[in-house]
């Protein structure tokens, strides 16, 4: 996947998708209503090449151990292409643990769903060779407190777990998928339905698109407004319970913004250092002057942090499906602080990588533009820093052994530096008190995900990493922006690990 990301081929793909969004078509030419997307040939291969990899469902058919850590390499590398796309993708994959508490609904779509065929068109979902997935919760009253949601589902005589759907969602990302998950109010209270685009036989089920949204990036991937005029949706779990259905899809969505923020920094520091190494200024290249290979070295340590607690967590997902119940309690509350922290830090990195550059990093001909505005949407999607912030603080409250594992995972790394010593003694005493934990949560949320990843980089990563790492971040010999590492900073040996060539 890295070497298919890396040619011109695919790059140009990423280039026009990006360059020409997709195109709104609510109506043929004979006027009749048909709520169609439609997409330059260049997003199509893209989105055949990531599902024919795996990146979509495929890893849920996979036994062995480590297939959704694979997943999770392969997205990374991929999606310095294009991330726009990867939004379908990752809905796709998502989708399958949560459709599973509908075991009839699973048997029936979950191969296709899985399978590596990307199948365009809307045609009876049964008829197609490979499913793409999408989901619609938020509702322009509600936003990210979907409870406020307004939409009904009215239960459908004569035809068990089918309910008639009216309403709207305000935010509908890929709405070509084939099938959306989607939460409204059944008579039993807030529940979670499935939504096919076309219905059993080929009718049309009546989801209409409003618009599409003029995004600030992300513009590969469309995102539209839609009305469901008595839309037909099949009950997904049990009436009610409508939010814990479909937060197992918003969990590992979430897994996806962590390898997209990670992903990004990786590129951002890459085409950083690429033009340093061959840009020269004052009679020699520009790698070669110190404050540039302080600025570098400090992005190339934001880079390597998230990328190997991304890492980290995928394994802590993929050692959960098969049964670890520990490593289960650590992706839990890990995810929740890694998605507010990292996601948080992939914008600044992209605002200096760009900077790098110079002038030819603000325009278009490059991609660091593209980047700069695709980068806060990791933030965004799937709750925004204050939810997961929040959603940190509520695993802790309601699964305390969730915060037994991330200490274990910790404490791993107790000992090898005083610093990192510190930093773990000083959450631990944050934790003791709860007065104001809610106006404190950033504050204690951002400091787990400092820990967690200093912690990861004096396991595993090389020594200069981890010192620079915890001299900086945990001992706070540091300036506000990147470049400003302390003098004793072993430079060479950062950049050398980070760009080896």
């Amino acid at each position: 996947m890295g070497r298919l990301a890396g040619t011109a081929e695919a790059r140009e793909w990423g280039r026009l998708a990006e360059r020409v969004p997709p195109r709104l078509l609510t109506h043929d030419r004979y006027g009749h209503r048909i709520d169609e997307v439609e997409y330059v040939p260049a997003y199509h291969e893209l989105m055949k090449t990531a599902i024919g990899h795996g990146l979509g469902g495929t890893a849920w058919a996979d036994d062995r151990p480590g297939a959704h850590v694979a997943r999770a390499a392969k997205s990374f590398a991929w999606g310095t292409v294009d991330p726009g796309h990867l939004c379908p993708v990752s809905m796709t994959y998502a989708v399958v643990p949560a459709l599973r508490a509908n075991p009839e609904l699973a048997a029936r779509f979950e191969p296709l769903l899985t399978n590596r065929v990307y199948d365009f068109g809307l045609r009876d979902p049964a008829t197609k060779s490979g499913l793409i997935a999408g989901m619609s919760m938020t509702e322009k009253q509600g936003g990210s407190d979907v409870r406020a949601n307004t939409t009904t589902a009215t239960p459908i005589d004569g035809e068990p777990g089918a309910y008639r759907i009216v309403g709207h969602k305000w935010f509908t990302s890929a709405p070509m998928s084939d099938l959306f998950l989607t939460l409204a109010q059944a008579p039993g209270g807030l529940s979670c339905f499935l939504l096919p685009r076309v219905l059993p036989g080929g009718d049309l089920n009546p989801i209409r698109f409003q618009r599409l949204k003029d995004k600030l990036g992300n513009k590969s991937n469309a995102s539209a407004e839609i009305e469901y005029e008595n839309a037909v949706g099949w009950l997904v779990g049990e009436e009610g319970r409508g939010v814990k259905t479909i937060v197992e899809m918003v969990n590992m969505t979430r897994l996806d913004c962590v390898v997209a923020s990670a992903s990004g920094m990786r590129s951002a520091f890459v085409q950083a250092a690429h033009h340093a190494r061959h840009r020269s200024v004052f009679g020699k290249p520009l790698v070669d002057q110190p404050l540039m290979r302080n600025v570098l070295a400090d992005l190339a340590l934001e880079s390597e942090a998230a990328t190997t607690v991304m890492m980290r967590l995928a394994g802590a997902h993929d050692r959960a499906i098969h049964g670890d119940d520990g490593e289960a309690a650590l992706r839990r509350i890990g995810l929740a602080a890694t998605k507010y922290y990292v996601c948080k830090r992939g914008p600044i990195v992209a605002a200096e990588a760009l900077e790098c550059l110079g002038g030819n990093g603000y325009i278009e001909d490059f991609d660091m533009a593209r980047l700069y505005r695709e980068m806060p949407l990791m933030s965004i999607w799937e709750g925004s820093g204050n939810v997961a912030a929040l959603d940190t603080l509520r695993a802790m409250a309601r699964e305390p052994h969730t915060v037994d594992a991330f200490f274990a995972e910790a404490d791993l790394a107790s000992g090898a530096d005083p610093r990192y010593d510190d930093a773990l003694t000083a959450l631990k005493k944050e934790l003791t008190y709860f007065d104001d934990i809610e106006l404190r949560a950033r504050r204690i949320v951002e400091q787990m995900a400092l820990v967690l990843q200093a912690g990861l980089l004096i396991r595993t990563g090389p020594d200069a990493v981890a010192q620079a790492y915890c001299a900086s971040r945990l001992d706070r010999d540091w300036g506000t922006v990147f470049g400003t590492l302390p003098p004793q900073t072993d430079i060479d040996a950062i950049l050398k690990h980070a760009e080896p060539i």
